[in-house]
């Protein structure tokens, strides 16, 4: 083989016009088959044909025939072809929105009481999204997002972590659990300074809830040496010990609902500004799939507007 037949590559519609020959065994077929005039469709197989140095038909006045060679060298010509499609049949997938794999992460404090409403929201308005859930506490999240690991993710900002874009869904207040029969149980109006003696519950080291409590109680005058002798490795757990009396928790308030039906526990509400955290998706900056994000936290905002929460604008 000379030196310019290792050089030169076949062309796809070289390929495909040899294709349509070795199936039709006729240059007028083979071209209406493919939309080529016949001639240009005999100029394309006798291009191919020098560009790999072999003869691939036997040309008669009255029919086409493969050679040995072509009989080959026509099915590693159909795979080939094949596999074209299947490529731009994956890039058109790749650029329709919503289609393809998402991986998105959650965090545990969330997790339970918004993925039914992001759930049921993929499964009725983008039924082609192949939705994969991780959930996790917030330093893992990050670092699934920035290794790429993780697409998107569900979890209280501000992060402050270069890199990363926020797109806030809600605000929502937090709510003091106490046990049944506690003095501050029922109350609507509850100043932030009530939290500054209580016997206060958190979650282990590593949850942001436990940063987020520990914050609201630094400003409601909470030494920070007051101690917290148990913690709990999640909302239900953390809710059962308020029950039993080991003392008081904070909850965000999508949680409430959910973790305080089992009785024996109430509910007291703060006073304006009440203590509260933002929830947002969080994405790479930049991200290819910046707009389809973009659109989905549009419409989760939407989704999400029937909880108790006020909706980002």
């Amino acid at each position: 083989m000379s030196q310019a037949h290792r050089v030169k590559q076949p062309s796809i519609a070289q390929l495909r016009a040899f294709t349509a020959v070795a199936e039709h065994l006729h240059f007028r077929d083979a071209a209406a088959a493919i939309g080529m005039s016949q001639p240009a469709l005999s100029g394309a197989v006798s291009a191919l044909e020098d560009v790999l140095g072999v003869q691939l038909l036997e040309r008669t006045t009255r029919k086409v025939l493969l050679s040995p060679a072509g009989e080959r060298l026509a099915v590693r010509a159909r795979t080939v072809l094949d596999a074209v499609g299947a490529l731009m049949e994956e890039a058109e997938a790749v650029r329709a929105p919503f289609t393809g794999v998402l991986r998105f992460g959650v965090i545990p404090t969330v997790a339970p009481y918004l993925l039914p409403t992001v759930l049921r929201l993929v499964h009725d308005t983008y039924p082609d999204l192949d939705l994969q859930v991780h959930e996790e506490q917030t330093a893992s999240l990050l670092d699934g997002l920035t290794t790429g690991r993780l697409d998107l993710l569900l979890l209280a900002v501000p992060l402050g972590v270069p890199g990363v874009t926020e797109l806030p869904l809600f605000d929502e207040d937090f709510v003091l659990v106490t046990p049944g029969d506690h003095w501050l149980g029922g109350r609507a109006d509850l100043p932030r300074e009530a939290l500054r003696e209580l016997p206060l519950l958190l979650l282990d080291e590593g949850h942001c809830l436990r940063d987020q409590a520990l914050d609201i109680c630094r400003e409601a005058g909470r030494e920070d040496g007051t101690p917290v002798t148990t913690t709990a490795a999640g909302l239900p757990t953390l809710v059962q010990l308020v029950a039993g009396g080991l003392g008081v928790t904070l909850l965000p308030r999508t949680a409430v609902e959910v973790e305080t039906g089992r009785g024996g526990l109430q509910t007291g509400y703060f006073a304006e500004p009440a203590p509260a955290r933002r929830i947002a998706l969080a994405m790479r900056t930049g991200a290819a799939r910046l707009s389809e994000f973009e659109e989905f936290a549009t419409a989760l905002r939407g989704a999400l507007r029937p909880l108790p929460v006020r909706i980002a604008e």
